[in-house]
């Protein structure tokens, strides 16, 4: 079907909207606008959402979708869709059905024939590449991998011998344990780490896999993560 080009409330439509990674005046003026003019907002946490909504004294209402009710609240919101209202999908941070189960009901809206508008924005995985210093003009992005490291090791052989650089999404509690499963798979490659970006302390450290590993074991990681990799044998070609 074809597709609105713009904001339209009563046409049932599912809008992808991107909300800041941390800071709040990274939103654009048509996201703002979107989450003002839609019926409902579906957040990942209200609780979190809400922040936002406050601030830019947004009073629509919310509801809650999350990877534990993602299938029969999708179901629900689908419904609401059909009948001509039209909802926001926010996630915690950054860009909706990256690495996030906003997927599922996107899939379920395609199937449903409902109309479907980004509102692009942040993306904490294009912020972190943008200043990571390693080739950009191809990349590969992974997100979050296995949290069980025979698992994890797994995927990053499959990935040992990809010559785009590669980007992945990480926990506080699981970035040593990460870095140190790329330090056998991979080498010792180039590596840039950001953390908590465009928050009051955001970091970034750039350098190999094993100066990262040994920050992070002599000062306690905070923060989610993005890890930036430099691609096989990059440096050679």
């Amino acid at each position: 079907m074809a597709q609105p080009t713009d904001t339209n409330p009563t046409e049932g439509v599912l809008y992808i909207v991107s909300t800041p990674i941390g800071n709040l005046e990274d939103i654009t003026l048509r996201a703002l606008r979107t989450l003002k003019e839609v019926d409902l907002i579906a957040a990942e946490d209200t609780r979190h959402t809400r922040r936002l909504l406050v601030h830019y004294e947004i009073d629509t209402p919310t509801t809650s979708y999350f990877e534990g009710n993602q299938i029969q609240k999708g179901e629900r919101l689908v419904a609401r869709l059909k009948t001509g209202e039209s909802i926001a999908l926010v996630s915690d941070a950054g860009t909706p059905t990256i690495s996030d189960p906003g997927y599922r009901l996107l899939i379920q809206c395609i199937d449903a024939d409902i109309a479907i508008i980004p509102i692009p924005g942040p993306s904490a995985c294009i912020a972190a590449a943008s200043i990571a210093g390693l080739p950009l003009h191809n990349f590969v992005f992974e997100g979050f991998l296995s949290p069980k490291s025979g698992r994890r090791k797994r995927q990053l052989a499959e990935l040992s011998e990809e010559k785009r650089t590669l980007i992945f999404y990480e926990s506080p509690h699981r970035i040593v344990v990460f870095l140190q499963d790329v330090l056998d798979v991979f080498g010792d490659r180039q590596v840039s780490v950001a953390r908590e970006l465009t928050k009051k302390f955001e970091e970034v450290l750039r350098g190999t896999v094993t100066e990262a590993i040994q920050k992070f074991q002599e000062t306690s990681p905070r923060g989610e993560f993005t890890i930036v990799i430099e691609g096989f044998l990059s440096r050679k070609e």
